[in-house]
């Protein structure tokens, strides 16, 4: 209850103070690649329920098509306003509309698309027993994932049997130690990581 009403006065407090923020955004990406500025994405969330995730659109139309993970920083689906807004995480910001609407928290596992869900073994599925978050601990330690799949001859295969584990082994320690505290220390991480 404690973490619902934290979620909902943070949110609702984060979207009027960066409202021109939203603006300026959406506008850089209409001038850019014009309509949608938003992109939205099935993703599954508490207790495998599925859920429209908000993300300001960082790629050209349809790009998902081509695969739903990003390879490098200078993938040829991004645009150029994508890689900045990519590189600041500043595309996560409309998740605060999740947040406020109740199918995300600030802080809880990154949700996942189905088709990676569904590879999850019994133990892995309990990241779905909480809301999945904006922003986690998989979140700090993989920061640039996209670099690291990058870099890989097979990224698909890279992630599904080296990163994913990783990140599930770290939100399976997360909602072990779940907490008010835990979750200011991973926002406050968060934060500082962006700026530095």
């Amino acid at each position: 209850m404690i973490k619902r009403l934290f979620d909902i006065v943070s949110s609702l407090f984060g979207i009027v103070l960066l409202l021109p923020v939203f603006v300026f955004i959406s506008a850089w990406i209409f001038i850019e690649d014009g309509y949608p500025v938003l992109f939205f994405q099935k993703r599954i969330g508490k207790n495998g329920k599925p859920f429209s995730l908000y993300k300001f659109r960082t790629m050209r139309k349809y790009s998902e098509k081509l695969g739903q993970l990003t390879i490098g920083d200078r993938d040829p689906r991004v645009t150029t306003s994508g890689f900045y807004l990519r590189k600041y995480k500043l595309d996560e910001l409309p998740q605060l509309i999740n947040v406020l609407l109740g199918t995300m928290s600030l802080v809880g596992p990154r949700p996942e698309v189905e088709r990676y869900v569904l590879l999850y073994s019994a133990e892995q599925r309990k990241v779905l027993s909480v809301k999945p978050g904006i922003t986690d601990l998989a979140s700090l330690m993989y920061f640039k994932e996209s670099e690291l799949l990058a870099a890989s001859s097979d990224p698909e295969t890279t992630y599904i049997k080296e990163i994913m584990p990783e990140k599930l082994k770290l939100n399976l320690e997360y909602i072990d130690r779940s907490g008010i505290a835990t979750d200011l220390i991973i926002i406050l991480k968060t934060v500082a990581r962006i700026f530095r």
